[in-house]
């Protein structure tokens, strides 16, 4: 295979079985994109003995979400939601765990305190990512924005922000099942000094794990005026913008304001378990803060995803009472992020049914969160590489978070296909009853480990 003259020498370290094998095409795997789901396809391809070109158009191109140039930068939140195996998504994370996977290793190691999640200091967690992936001798990276789809195996990992000129490629590619849109955003940090802790306590709602969280409660008079601010605030312009097309799990905190008075109450701003220590009562609302860093000096206002102009920003959030002096250290964006039309093009493998020598990973699966797209990442970096192998895939059934996620993607009967996070309710029931819904996820996390655990000789390099 040629190699561009901007590689150098390719695939340090790497050995080849003999000629023919270096110069196939098809041992050789490009991966499109450096963020989580790139990323750890990149890695379990290498570990296994693929030879990866890894492409990623940071630092030459950034989007304007990105602001730094590491692989697996955390555009949104910083934390990686519930490590509980009552919580999917907890599960995720285990069975990830055990089968080796580069994201949740990095994350654990760069972790900062947040109650039964799993958060990490956000610079941290991405510049660790990016040592380990840069420096397998099995992987090359090539800088600069990809604009044509390259010839043998490709892996298109690209995120939801994938750049217009590769996007019209694909729209040729995959016909007008592409051309899905949805809008996501990210919320606003705060410096820490600049909370008013007179007016704010630390606490985790019903003081469960540790007292991570900075709560600011409001009073009905003050949450009111709050309210009205936020319903009536200027937002900035976001070309084709429309309520409807907003993602539930990212919607922003203005927009689901505009859908009652009290929807706040029953969302972000939800008092329940959190009780003010200076009055033993729960508040009539309250905003909570999380740790965005190691040093825990910067925190992130959970839940408050926006796309209000930035002085706008400023005005209305400084009326929660404990923010009345906060330093916004980075306002909340919104951007545009990109899915397919997943159950009518990819297979349970996330393989372009039309051309299986390309596969797509991440979020514009339609997988939603972190977890999840490193989740698709990892298991097509584990197949692809078994198929290069001759070797037979994985059946990673459905009674596992990591194959639900991938039959959900790939099911043809889903007829509207919206993003979908991890959750046990596209998991096969138990069979039989337990009392209460703990328990009852308790024994499905059960159940799936104990699959995993027969599948990891197979599965791990």
């Amino acid at each position: 295979m040629d190699f561009p003259d901007n590689i150098g020498t390719p695939f340090p370290g790497m050995v080849f079985k003999n000629k023919k094998d270096k110069d196939s095409p098809m041992n050789i795997v490009t991966v499109i994109g450096a963020g989580l789901a790139g990323s750890e396809c990149a890695w379990q391809l290498a570990q296994r003995g693929i030879p990866v070109i890894l492409r990623e158009m940071k630092p030459e191109k950034k989007t304007p979400a990105h602001t730094t140039e590491y692989f697996a930068e955390l555009c949104c939140s910083n934390s990686l939601r519930s490590n509980q195996l009552e919580n999917a998504v907890g599960l995720l994370k285990e069975e990830l765990r055990r089968l080796g996977s580069l994201i949740l290793s990095c994350a654990d190691e760069t972790a900062v305190e947040a109650g039964g999640a799993l958060a990490v200091d956000r610079h941290g967690f991405a510049a660790l990512v990016t040592d380990r992936v840069k420096w397998h001798p099995g992987i090359t990276l090539v800088p600069g924005e990809v604009t044509e789809i390259p010839e043998g195996e490709v892996v298109i990992a690209s995120g939801p922000l994938t750049s217009d000129a590769l996007a019209e490629r694909l729209q040729a590619l995959l016909g007008e099942n592409c051309d899905l849109h949805f809008y996501d955003a990210a919320a606003p940090l705060v410096s820490a000094e600049s909370v008013d802790m007179e007016r704010a306590w630390f606490g985790s709602r019903y003081d469960k794990g540790t007292a991570d969280y900075i709560n600011c409660p409001l009073d009905e008079a003050e949450y009111d005026a709050f309210w009205q601010a936020l319903t009536t605030a200027q937002e900035a312009e976001v070309h084709g913008f429309e309520d409807g097309k907003v993602f539930e799990g990212c919607m922003p905190v203005e927009v689901m304001a505009r859908r009652g008075h009290d929807t706040l109450c029953y969302g972000p701003l939800k008092p329940r378990g959190l009780k003010d220590p200076r009055t033993g009562r729960e508040p009539y609302a309250v905003v909570q803060l999380r740790k965005d860093n190691a040093q825990g000096s910067v925190y992130n206002l959970v839940g408050f995803q926006t796309h209000l102009r930035f002085p706008e920003q400023k005005r209305v959030f400084s009326m929660i009472p404990a923010l009345h002096d906060a330093e916004f250290l980075r306002y909340g964006v919104m951007h545009r992020n990109t899915f397919l039309d997943s159950p009518r093009l990819l297979d349970r493998y996330y393989r372009l049914r039309s051309e299986p020598r390309i596969s797509f990973a991440g979020q514009m699966t339609g997988v939603e969160g972190y977890v999840e797209s490193a989740a698709s990442g990892f298991l097509v970096g584990v197949e692809t590489a078994r198929r290069l192998l001759g070797r037979p895939p994985v059946n990673f059934p459905q009674e596992t978070a990591v194959g639900a996620l991938g039959l959900y993607v790939s099911n043809q009967a889903v007829t509207h296909f919206q993003p979908m996070n991890i959750n046990f309710g596209i998991m096969p029931p138990l069979g039989y009853r337990v009392k209460g819904k703990r328990n009852k996820n308790a024994e499905l996390s059960e159940r799936s480990l104990t699959i995993i655990e027969k599948l990891k000789e197979e599965v791990l390099p």
